[in-house]
C-alpha cells in the first residue's frame, strides 16, 4: 500500500459538516482564550480522526462473513433477531462488537447477498456496552439473504453519545462483502446474527477490523473458537 494512503486517510462524507463546525467553534474560542482555542484544535483533530474512512483488504472467498465494524468482540451468545426483521423467534448465534469513540465508525456489509429487509427502530441511548442495548437502544437492522439461500442479519445500535445512525442500504439491493454501507456517530455497537450452523470464528475480547476480520465461515464445520489473554 502507498505509505501516503496511511497518512492521508479519506474522510467519510458525513464528517465534513462536523469538522467545519468544530473548526469554526475553535476560531471563536481563540477570541476568548488561547487555552480554550487549543482545546478546540485538539477536538477538531479528534473529529477528523473519528470520521476517517481507510481502505480495507476484504477476503473474497464465498462463504466468509466479515466484521461490519472496527472494535472489540464484547459478547457471543444466542439471541433472537430484532422482531422488525421477521426472522422468527428462534435464537441464533449473535456476535456483538463494541466500537469506542476512537475506532473507525464506517460500517461494512458482512457478506455477499441481497437485502431482504431494512428496518429502523427508535429507542433509548443506553451505554452500547450493556446487553440491554441490543433490545432497548435506537437501531437500524438489515436482513441479508446469502447466495446459498441462508440468511444473516446485522444491526447498527446507537450508544450513550451516539445520536445518528446512517444506513445507505435499501430492500432488494445486492451487496458485496466489505463494501461501505453507513456509520454510527460517536460511539456504538454492531450485532451480527448468524444462520444456524455457522460457528463464530472470533473470541470475546478479540479486536476486529471492519471488512477485514473473518468472524464466521458459512462453508466451514469448524467449532466455535476459544480465546485467552496471553
Amino acid at each position: 500500500m502507498d505509505p501516503m494512503r496511511k497518512i492521508l486517510v479519506p474522510i467519510h462524507r458525513e464528517g465534513w459538516r462536523f469538522i467545519a463546525i468544530f473548526a469554526v467553534v475553535t476560531l471563536v474560542l481563540f477570541q476568548f482564550s488561547d487555552f480554550l482555542g487549543w482545546v478546540g484544535v485538539i477536538l477538531t483533530l479528534w473529529c477528523v480522526y473519528f470520521f476517517r474512512d481507510p481502505p480495507r483488504i476484504v477476503p473474497t472467498r464465498p462463504g466468509l462473513i466479515v466484521s461490519p465494524g472496527d472494535g472489540v468482540v464484547q459478547m457471543i451468545e444466542r439471541a433472537v433477531p430484532p422482531p422488525e426483521l421477521e426472522m422468527g423467534t428462534d435464537p441464533r448465534p449473535r456476535i456483538s462488537i463494541f466500537l469506542n469513540v476512537f475506532n473507525v465508525h464506517v460500517n461494512r456489509v458482512p457478506a455477499d447477498g441481497k437485502v431482504v429487509k431494512a428496518a429502523y427502530r427508535p429507542g433509548k441511548f443506553f451505554n452500547a456496552a450493556l446487553d440491554k442495548a441490543s433490545e432497548m437502544n435506537e437501531r437500524q437492522s438489515v436482513r441479508l439473504a446469502l447466495d446459498d439461500g441462508r440468511e444473516i442479519a446485522f444491526v447498527q445500535i446507537a450508544g450513550l453519545v451516539a445520536r445518528r445512525i446512517v444506513c445507505d442500504l435499501v430492500e432488494g439491493q445486492r451487496t458485496r462483502a466489505g463494501e461501505r454501507f453507513g456509520l454510527i456517530r460517536f460511539g456504538s455497537r454492531c450485532d451480527v446474527y448468524l444462520d444456524e450452523g455457522m460457528a463464530p470464528l472470533v473470541a470475546v475480547g478479540q479486536s476486529v477490523l471492519g471488512g477485514e476480520t473473518v468472524i464466521a465461515d458459512a462453508l466451514s464445520n469448524e467449532p466455535p473458537r476459544q480465546g485467552e489473554e496471553r
